[in-house]
């Protein structure tokens, strides 16, 4: 059954919230699971980070705990661009902190499902 642009916009969605949860962002193995063998992220701080600088800093960065603060998204959209390739777009809040993300997803023809391709967030200067 082939899913329509919506559906498939709405389980890339879900796997991004996925990567925004403390219960994944302290879990490298959940996190591997969303990420792309060839994942790259451009850090709202100008990092650039790679997929095992990110997988190993991920839960003890600030929102991998329950009890500390959490990523707010809002926003949230998304474009198919191509066969296997999604675009989202959103912004969060983290401890008062919001920025601009942008996430590129795709879907490899073998059964792993849908994974962060590359990501980039982009802080949004006080008004």
């Amino acid at each position: 059954m082939d899913m329509n642009s919506e559906d498939i916009v709405a389980e890339v969605i879900r796997r991004e919230l996925q990567l925004l949860s403390p219960a994944v962002r302290s879990s490298v193995t959940l996190s591997d699971a969303l990420l792309d063998p060839d994942f790259t992220e451009v850090g709202a701080s100008g990092r650039r980070w790679d997929r095992q600088s990110m997988l190993s800093s991920m839960p003890v960065m600030q929102g991998a705990a329950d009890e500390g603060p959490q990523y707010v998204p809002t926003g949230m959209t998304g474009t198919v661009l191509a066969p296997g390739v999604v675009h989202l777009t959103f912004e969060t809040v983290l401890d008062g902190r919001r920025a601009r993300r942008s996430s590129i997803w795709r879907k490899p023809d073998d059964a792993s499902g849908w994974r962060m391709y590359y990501h980039q967030a982009t802080p949004v200067p006080d008004a």
